[in-house]
């Protein structure tokens, strides 16, 4: 009992150190992972799976993977699908059998295997794993089309990848029992599509008792937890591996019910994924047997290049022929596909399967398996953001500010930073409110930053801080508070409330993005300041003229409000952070008018 509690605790840590070292450095997440499980397990022998979980290992990982899955089928709106110009739904009806067909080929032409088992590892092979592909989209700044292209083909594909395994190996167990590869399409088809209306029911369940007050809020996320994996089990007894189908289903239908009480439970599920991606991929790689390496052959260095160079580009190129999509994101979707968990797991449970039926090559199948997650997760991990950059293909390159709330004094803040080549743009639900902005040339979003439709019409991901500055500190409240997971809790920054947070009027601290100004001036203060005359003013710290000299030049009265680094990145001085600027940085300061001292030496301007 203790040594189980013990290598939960050392996978856990293991995982999440991975991820956190990967934020930290900018390497792929999964690539880490992967080194530290099999450090853990094959190297030194820390984490032995078969032996800590024994018969409940496997079902461990095929919950785990279904929630992952279903995590991920929350995420695709229609809305996006629309957005990718049918080049998804391409790569479904004819990537699929493309793929499938070209894999076939090079497992048995280059990588050695019988026809029946090249057939069923090529089926499998078809999945681009979620469990990859999502935490590489998230470590990297690639446009809003590819992502939506590979996030929808990863999640998507994955149930139809084990689909493709089933229906070979069905076809091969009951060949010799009379059967016809069109009575076991017929019948897959027929569970597939139950696991479909499964996953489909199951998430009107949820549409209609949520709304209706029939689970308290507290029961909310426990009760879908419980529906997905009920979803699971109930369609895998009815035909394996059509469970994850069924939580596919589940997850893009509550995806697009627009269900207000998702909102609350979307960032307990994210959190979820993260441990479960974690903790599962360390499993999988300490699984790995270094025994089972040795039957690694070099011909299948050869089918390893042939899959990366020849069969995925094919197939991604066949598919996306005479489409709008651009030729630079197709190469880059076409070089993207880095194989996961579902590839390895299902790869390994067929293994076995196909030993019994007397096919030799199945015991190879986990070794090629792993060996084709290593190489694309490798070759993908740390090539996709040079790919992306090289075929420019990747979103805003430099990262601003998104200023919510067009007034006078946000208009001169957003005027400053255009003239330090800061990105902004202002915000506003009045079009009379912008057109000083649209005079100034300064970069405009006319609508509710708070509706639906903004997720379409403004990409956030090219914005690096935000600030509401309206007249309402509620509702600059209720701004920071709603993007606050999205942006960072850290990035999200609103007008102080100008009273003391002891007050029992004002909004809790908790809920109200951090305070511009270390002093938290509030909007009546800024109104205040703005008729007396108050302005901004830019100081560039340099060797000579440093922080200390900056600070004693201001006016006792004035506030430093930001810091811009001499690369572009923004950084607050607020109650909770106090940035150190470096020689090359300019700080915007708020002073009170008719200051002038030590503009000349500083080299700053108004």
């Amino acid at each position: 009992m203790e040594r189980q509690a013990l290598v939960i605790a050392l996978i856990g840590f293991l995982g999440i150190g991975a991820q956190w070292v990967a934020w930290r450095t900018g390497w792929p997440a999964i690539a880490l992972m992967l080194v530290a499980g099999v450090v853990a397990g094959p190297v030194t022998g820390l984490i032995v799976p078969a032996q800590t979980f024994g018969n409940l290992l496997e079902p461990i990982v095929s919950i785990a993977v279904a929630l992952i899955l279903f995590e991920g089928g929350l995420s695709l709106n229609f809305r996006e699908l629309r957005r990718t110009d049918g080049a998804v739904t391409r790569l479904l009806i004819l990537g699929v059998p493309i793929g499938w067909v070209l894999g076939a080929l090079a497992c048995y032409y280059v990588g050695g295997l019988v026809w029946p088992v090249a057939i069923l590892f090529a089926g499998i092979m078809v999945v681009t794993g979620p469990t990859v592909v999502l935490p590489l989209l998230r470590q990297n700044n690639i446009a809003a089309r590819p992502r939506a292209i590979l996030k929808w083909e990863a999640i998507v594909n994955d149930p139809i990848g084990a689909l493709c395994g089933v229906v070979t190996y069905e076809y091969l167990r009951r060949v010799g029992e009379g059967g016809t590869l069109a009575s076991v399409a017929v019948s897959l088809l027929a569970a597939s599509v139950i696991a479909g209306l499964i996953g489909w029911l199951s998430a009107r369940a949820v549409g209609w008792a949520f709304p209706r007050g029939h689970v308290p809020e507290y029961l909310k996320a426990p009760v879908l937890l419980v529906s997905v994996i009920g979803a699971f089990v109930i369609s895998n007894l009815i035909q394996q591996e059509t469970g994850l189908l069924a939580v596919t289903v589940m997850g893009v239908a509550l995806a697009n019910m627009q269900l207000d009480s998702l909102r609350d439970i979307h960032p307990f599920k994210e959190n979820v994924t993260v441990l479960l991606i974690s903790g599962v991929f360390v499993l999988l790689s300490a699984s790995l047997n270094l025994e089972v390496l040795r039957l690694f052959e070099w011909r299948f260095l050869a089918f390893l290049a042939a899959l990366l160079f020849v069969v995925r580009p094919l197939t991604v190129l066949l598919s996306l022929a005479f489409t709008r999509v651009p030729w630079n994101e197709r190469l880059l979707v076409a070089w993207i596909a880095p194989r996961g968990i579902v590839a390895v797991a299902i790869s390994g449970l067929f293994a076995l399967r196909l030993d019994h039926l007397g096919y030799n090559d199945g015991s190879i199948l986990v070794t090629l398996s792993f060996s084709v997650v290593v190489a694309t997760i490798g070759a993908h991990g740390f090539s996709i953001g040079p790919v992306a950059r090289l075929l420019k293909v990747t979103g805003a390159t430099e990262r601003g500010l998104l200023i919510v709330g067009s007034t006078s004094w946000s208009l001169a803040l957003a005027a400053q930073l255009r003239q330090l080549d800061v990105p902004v743009t202002v915000c506003d639900t009045s079009w009379q409110r912008l057109a000083p902005a649209r005079h100034a040339r300064i970069p405009t979003y006319h609508g509710e930053i708070l509706a639906e439709a903004t997720e379409d019409r403004l990409d956030l991901s090219q914005f690096e801080v935000m600030a509401a500055t309206t007249d309402n500190e509620a509702y600059n409240t209720l701004v920071c508070n709603e993007f606050a997971p999205e942006v960072g809790r850290d990035n999200v920054y609103q007008l102080g409330s100008g009273s003391d947070e002891e007050d029992v009027r004002a909004l809790p601290a908790s809920l109200r993005g951090r305070a511009l100004f270390e002093s938290g001036h509030g909007v009546e203060e800024i109104v205040e300041r703005e008729r007396q005359g108050w302005i901004f003013r830019k100081t560039r710290v340099t060797e000579q003229f440093d922080f200390g000299a900056v600070k004693a030049d201001l006016p006792d009265e004035a506030d430093m409000l930001l810091l811009v680094r001499k690369g572009g990145g923004l950084r607050f001085f607020s109650h909770a952070s106090r940035p150190t600027p470096q020689a090359g940085d300019t700080i915007i300061s708020y002073v009170p008018p008719g200051d002038t001292s030590g503009r000349e030496r500083a080299g700053e301007s108004r």
